[in-house]
């Protein structure tokens, strides 16, 4: 059932119109391309920033506010519908990743790791990376097929140099927190990352600089590779001496979009556009790879991964995580 699921699901994709004026109606109050089905999976947590299964199918989530972050944390829902139990504080946390039974979460200033689980409790709970930069935020965190984890960490200002070579970069480090590594630097706010299955690609959405008017590009979805320099602040893709030897984007999102979670579904890269309400589709096939609406009628989504029968995207604001499928 799911992989059928799925299949009309990659179907409607490849079909997707390019406008948002084409979309239609596809239920819980959202509208996409003809063909698609959208559903709440699961309500009640408010500002959900990260989702990700576990080996048993139950959905693990953090939460993490703008700026009061008192009530940010860790929960758990058990099955679609179910209610959302806290299992831990956290202040924002904004990337988790299961891996070897182990559920790492990127916070504020660390890298916390959760094992021994029972039931829904763990019982024990450490820091295994302090920072890398404990001004910075740590956003995404990927297992990679290698062992080691990727995680996104950004910029501490908008347009500053940054003063720790870990901020404003995407590093690798060991399970235990060991050998931190810069894979790539120069990026503003890399707030997003996905591997593209069977492959070492990584996709990553970059947030552009805030402070520049009418000269503010899009945001990015970009293809990063090891060792990288992606030009922040100086280059934003204006072009000229700034961006000598500065990567391009493989697609260009909104303005001011606050490019969110990246999910790899089929041969398309969905992205999610907190501040636009919109979750956009880039085609990785082809030599077009031009960003189209995909879903909209969100208020803030964010967080969005891959499942059996299609994808999940949390609506930041209202707590509500979505499921979407053929």
């Amino acid at each position: 059932m799911a992989a059928a699921a799925a299949a009309l699901l990659l179907a409607a994709l490849a079909g997707s119109a390019s406008a948002a004026a084409a979309l239609v109606a596809v239920g819980a109050g959202l509208r996409g391309p003809s063909g698609v089905r959208a559903t709440v999976y699961a309500t009640g947590v408010p500002h959900v920033s990260a989702i990700a299964f576990d080996g048993r199918g139950r959905l693990w989530v953090t939460t993490s506010a703008a700026t009061d972050h008192d009530d940010d944390g860790l929960y758990v829902i058990a099955h679609v519908g179910a209610k959302p139990v806290r299992v831990a504080h956290l202040t924002e946390p904004l990337g988790l990743v299961w891996s070897g039974g182990t559920l790492f979460v990127a916070a504020r200033g660390k890298v916390v790791a959760f094992t021994h689980l029972v039931g829904d409790r763990f019982r024990k709970r450490s820091v295994i990376l302090a920072g890398p930069d404990p001004k910075a935020a740590n956003d995404t965190i990927l297992a990679l097929p290698n062992g080691r984890l990727m995680m996104s960490v950004s910029a501490t200002c908008d347009d500053c140099r940054q003063s720790s070579r870990y901020s404003a970069a995407i590093v690798t480090f060991d399970r235990d927190g060991g050998r931190v590594r810069v894979y790539a630097r120069g990026l503003r706010d890399a707030y997003g990352l996905a591997l593209v299955p069977g492959s070492s690609t990584l996709l990553a959405s970059i947030n552009q600089r805030d402070d520049l008017g009418a000269r503010t590009p899009g945001d990015w979805l970009a293809v990063v590779r090891q060792g990288e320099n992606w030009g922040y602040p100086a280059c934003y893709g204006q072009g000229g001496s700034a961006c000598r030897g500065v990567p391009s984007p493989l697609a260009v999102l909104d303005v001011h979009a606050g490019a969110g979670g990246v999910a790899i579904l089929g041969s398309s890269a969905i992205v999610t556009e907190w501040a636009t309400g919109k979750v956009l589709r880039v085609p990785l096939d082809g030599s077009s790879h031009r960003a189209s609406v995909f879903l909209t009628g969100f208020k803030n989504p964010l967080a969005a991964t891959v499942f059996g029968g299609g994808l999940l995207v949390g609506d930041w604001t209202t707590g509500r995580i979505y499921a979407i499928a053929g």
